[in-house]
């Protein structure tokens, strides 16, 4: 276990990150330039591979400079069955570029990820899963929230359900996605498909099945009408990535940062771009109903029309409606009557 970014990360997993990306870090940024600095960079692994799939991202996020400045938004990581490779924290902070792909009752997700667990478990996966699963009962759940170095799978979460509990069979797959901060997959589950689970090829036909069950429902309901015609307004992506970050703050997790302090300085630009042209069409609005008044003397006290604060381009106005309305004993508002209102202009 090392000390990366804030946070903790499996030391292993990091280091084969590290050597992966110094051998092939020229060849991705030579292949985004030449193919005009548009196109995603996606990174994609599975079991132990996926840890280190989300490790490189996690660098290649931190030192875009040396991809050629890829965007953070140009940049994502599929981890399917991923292993624990980093805490809480950090799992949080890079939900919007990591996402997790796991199956029903996975039993990577669940477990350490040290390599003398895994070891064990190749000769005796029943006795470490029990063992797991036995440890994990007695833990209290703020003991482990609370631990830095206790590690997590990667980013937001796509958990893949095809089977119910205390039935047989297996029913359509229901995809269920989160950024999980109390906890994720913090518990074994004792189950025969613990392991066939794991299997990326098990995954991959779950996977298929239920976005042709999404693309189904989804051409359903563009050609009927809903039962309640009424407007629900989804969740987004960035909202509930943004209410994760601060769960994890208010859940005082070790080394965990807010909305705010996670904003990356090219998310800020156009948000500032962005904010700066409001604010000029907000000026410009106010300086074009300012002259209007100066120009038409609309509303005037005591011979003055009123002003409109021309530093800072915005009209105050509290002072607009002091000017044309006062106040009667009962607190209603009424015109005054000693406006001078120019009635050729209306």
């Amino acid at each position: 276990m090392q000390m990366f970014d804030g946070g903790y990360v499996h030391h292993g997993l990091l280091k084969s990150a590290i050597w992966l990306l110094n051998q092939e870090s020229e060849n991705l940024k030579r292949l985004w330039l030449e193919n005009g600095s548009c196109y995603k960079m996606v990174f994609v692994g599975h079991s132990l591979g996926s840890g280190v799939a989300a490790l490189m991202t996690v660098i290649v996020v931190n030192h875009r400079d040396r991809l050629g400045g890829i965007p953070r938004e140009l940049v994502r990581c599929f981890a399917l069955a991923p292993a624990r490779c980093m805490s809480l924290n950090l799992a949080v902070k890079y939900a919007d570029v990591i996402y997790s792909v796991v199956l029903q009752d996975d039993f990577l997700p669940r477990t350490a990820t040290p390599l003398e667990d895994i070891f064990k478990s190749i000769f005796c996966l029943p006795c470490l899963i029990f063992l797991v699963c036995l440890r994990d009962t007695f833990i209290p759940e703020g003991r482990k929230l609370r631990d830095p170095r206790r590690l997590y799978a990667p980013g937001r979460i796509y958990h893949i359900v095809e089977r119910k509990f205390c039935r047989c069979g297996r029913y359509p797959p229901e995809v269920r996605t989160a950024i999980p901060v109390d906890g994720r997959f913090e518990h074994i589950v004792l189950s025969s498909h613990a392991t066939a689970d794991h299997a990326i090829i098990w995954i991959h036909r779950e996977a298929e099945k239920a976005l042709n069950l999404m693309k189904e429902k989804s051409s359903e309901t563009m050609t009927t009408a809903p039962p309640v015609q009424k407007f629900d307004r989804l969740q987004s992506i960035e909202k509930e990535h943004k209410d994760a970050l601060e769960r994890a703050v208010s859940l005082n997790i070790p080394h965990a940062v807010g909305a705010n302090e996670n904003d990356d300085e090219d998310e800020n630009e156009p948000q500032e771009s962005t904010s700066a042209s409001t604010d000029s069409e907000d000026e410009s609005s106010a300086d074009k109903l300012a002259s209007k008044h100066e120009d038409h003397g609309d509303i005037s006290e005591s011979g003055n029309t009123s002003t409109v604060n021309s530093k800072s381009g915005r009209t105050n106005w509290d002072d607009l409606v002091e000017r044309l309305f006062e106040r009667s004993s009962s607190g209603k508002l009424k015109a005054r009557k000693d406006l001078n209102i120019d009635t050729d202009d209306t």
